[in-house]
């Protein structure tokens, strides 16, 4: 794991499982991922209508491009979630919080999106990670 620093200054208010401020450290390597939906590498779908069953795949496609990366979800420092209502937000945050480190949980921005690209996928994330440079 690279060297991340995590803030939340009390200039700005609390958060709820996210840093407000991620700093990296010089000569870390930059990994981005592509935006991750809840399809298998099998072409699967996960469950239509399933807010827990779609995130955990999501997470999992996202630990799938981060390693490809050689990146972990320690090395995270952003996370975008996109997602087509609010409504399961607590579910959302229960799964993510499985994977991140909720000690130096990344920066996080969530989008209330119309849609996605097809009607039966209700979530997609991205992740941004720092692993040092080799």
């Amino acid at each position: 794991m690279t060297s991340i620093e995590f803030g939340t200054p009390s200039t700005l208010p609390p958060t709820n499982g996210y840093s407000h401020v991620a700093s990296i450290a010089p000569g870390s390597r930059i990994v981005w991922t592509s935006g991750q939906v809840p399809i298998a590498a099998d072409g699967t779908v996960a469950a239509a209508g399933d807010w827990e069953a779609q995130t955990r795949q999501v997470m999992l496609n996202v630990g799938a491009a981060l390693e490809a990366g050689g990146a972990t979800w320690g090395d995270v420092f952003k996370l975008t979630i996109f997602v087509v209502d609010t409504s399961a937000l607590a579910t959302v945050r229960a799964v993510r919080d499985e994977f991140i480190d909720l000690e130096r949980p990344p920066t996080s921005s969530l989008v209330q999106v119309a849609g996605l690209f097809r009607p039966d996928i209700l979530i997609e994330i991205e992740a941004v990670a720092a692993v040092p440079a080799t």
